[in-house]
């Protein structure tokens, strides 16, 4: 490993539940109970839940009427993503405090590289601590922190204290770290990826180490690559404070593939949806709107249609996707994946959404 890999101060900062933790600090009345921010009706989706309906097994991107099921007092809240984004301008201007060096991932989720930090602070821990200090100080929220010398550890350790902690990975420590993690655990391998590796023996950290990078790019193309860095616990990333997302999408693998039209539209509704949240909590909104098939034999198509203004409402998008949908029907094969891209992307929030960036 290059030794000024290891010299790198990387803070993945991750505010705790945050739209939900926004009610319930604006509604007092909401404080201690299972608390989830979406649409309540049958095809909506959980935008976020706060910790007490987590216990529930309430996530976001969940179905409503899942969630609904898994715990029946739980009370659903409109999103007001003027606010959020409010409260996401106070945390940016608290990290600019300390670090130019600011990637947004989202509104309440953000990478900084404080190696030459502003204030001189020598500990990225102490920095990390004072900034949600005054987070809560500022907003009543809380966050949680993790620290360490590149990106994909520090986005794995603010997951270890959570909430309203921090948790620090040094250099001696990351091969040690990731070697015991299942591979599922690592941030960017989803539940299908996860799966292909199982299937070729890899279940931890220290299977997917064991591999050669060219056994892991023939299975997986350029992701191989960043595989073969990360179970070494490397990640060259920078932190890129111009970073802007050029795309925003969801996806869905079915356990049996698909063919009539109310089956494959009943998928693609929550990618829909869990693709126009996603738009929603950034502030950006896109003109072109893309279909992904794949088929039973493993052909894969996209359909697209691009507008001369960005599609404003949830309603005009979802329009727009029945109508790629049904372009496709009857379809030649079952279908065994589903997914839907927003690109062409305009912020509705120029100081927001210059820098913002989402990973999926």
């Amino acid at each position: 490993m290059d030794p000024a890999a290891e010299t790198r101060k990387i803070i993945h900062l991750d505010m705790d539940a945050f739209y939900a933790s926004v009610e319930q600090r604006d509604q007092p009345e909401l404080r201690g109970r299972p608390v989830a921010v979406g649409g309540s009706r049958e095809r909506g989706v959980v935008a976020a839940a706060s910790y007490e309906a987590r216990q529930f097994g309430v996530r976001s991107a969940m179905s409503s009427a899942l969630a609904r099921r898994r715990c029946p007092e739980l009370v659903f809240v409109k999103p007001r993503f003027e606010v959020y984004k409010e409260v996401s301008r106070q945390i940016r201007a608290i990290f600019a405090e300390y670090t130019p060096l600011i990637e947004p991932l989202s509104l309440d989720e953000a990478y900084l590289d404080v190696t030459e930090n502003l204030k001189g602070v020598a500990l990225a821990s102490q920095v990390a601590r004072e900034i949600r200090a005054e987070i809560l100080l500022k907003t009543q929220l809380t966050a949680s922190a993790g620290i360490s010398y590149n990106k994909f550890l520090a986005k794995l350790a603010s997951d270890y204290r959570k909430p309203n902690g921090q948790f620090v990975i040094r250099p001696e420590q990351g091969l040690a770290f990731v070697e015991q993690l299942r591979v599922g655990e690592f941030h960017g391998i989803g539940p299908a990826t996860a799966a292909r590796l199982n299937a070729l023996g890899i279940f931890s950290g220290l299977d997917l180490r064991q591999q050669s990078e060219a056994f892991l790019r023939q299975h997986f193309g350029k992701a191989g690559g960043h595989y073969y860095l990360i179970a070494r616990a490397q990640d060259p990333r920078p932190v890129r404070p111009d970073r802007v997302r050029k795309s925003i999408g969801n996806e869905t693998t079915f356990e049996h593939d698909l063919t009539s039209y109310d089956d494959l539209w009943a998928r693609l509704v929550p990618c829909l949806e869990s693709t126009w949240g996603h738009a929603e909590r950034l502030g950006v909104r896109g003109r072109t709107l893309t279909l992904k098939v794949k088929y039973a034999d493993f052909q894969q198509i996209t359909r697209s249609r691009t507008l001369f203004a960005p599609l404003q409402h949830r309603e005009q998008a979802e329009r727009l996707a029945r109508e790629l949908l049904q372009a496709l029907l009857p379809v030649p094969l079952g279908v065994r994946l589903l997914g839907i891209t927003l690109s062409t992307l305009e912020s509705q929030d120029d100081q927001i959404g210059q820098q913002l960036g989402l990973a999926l």
